[in-house]
């Protein structure tokens, strides 16, 4: 039987985490050597996004903690703990994290990622308006930019489309501006349409 439908199987087609029953992916809790039913987890979009840190939390959606915290499924309880520590200052969070129990071994992969050391908060590639911006958007310049090493200048208004994400910076995108592919800084953009 293939990893997806023994996950099936086990979570009657739910998320594990959250009980939604739309959009499930198989998601391979990290780190790990070889994925199998133990350290792999059915999860539904919302909480792929959250737990990955692709979208902000949502605090009073991860109150389904509260009741996946006591699976008995290794890899459910390790996402559980990271998030729970991710929500720590929440009461509610704080009050499940004293409740739960991990063994030697799963509380060391738990903190394996370093992610229980981090808040909840979430770096995001914004636009000047506080809008989040995505690989794909369209976005509107907010003021006119020379590039620096060009002649190009860039004019106020300017419509760039289909923009990449500068990975390891939330405050610069790409984008082409007659044909030039440049680093735009996200505080002189705005998303189109929004």
């Amino acid at each position: 039987m293939k990893l997806e439908e023994i996950l099936k199987q086990r979570s009657e087609s739910k998320c594990e985490l959250c009980a939604a029953e739309d959009g499930l992916t198989v998601y391979e809790v990290q780190p790990q050597d070889n994925n199998n039913e133990d350290n792999s987890i059915l999860l539904c979009a919302k909480c792929i996004a959250q737990v990955d840190k692709k979208e902000e939390l949502d605090s009073p959606h991860w109150q389904c903690l509260n009741t996946a915290m006591w699976s008995e499924v290794p890899g459910v309880q390790v996402v559980a703990w990271r998030m729970l520590n991710r929500l720590r200052n929440e009461s509610w969070a704080s009050d499940a994290l004293d409740m739960m129990y991990l063994d030697d071994e799963r509380l060391a992969w738990a903190k394996a990622t370093g992610d229980h050391e981090s808040d909840g908060s979430v770096e995001l590639h914004k636009d000047a308006n506080g809008n989040v911006l995505n690989t794909g958007d369209t976005i509107v310049l907010t003021k006119s930019l020379d590039v620096k090493g060009s002649t190009l200048n860039a004019k106020m208004g300017t419509v760039v489309k289909n923009i990449r994400l500068v990975p390891d910076n939330t405050e610069q995108i790409e984008g082409k501006i007659e044909g030039q592919t440049i680093v735009i800084l996200t505080k002189y953009v705005r998303k189109q349409g929004a």
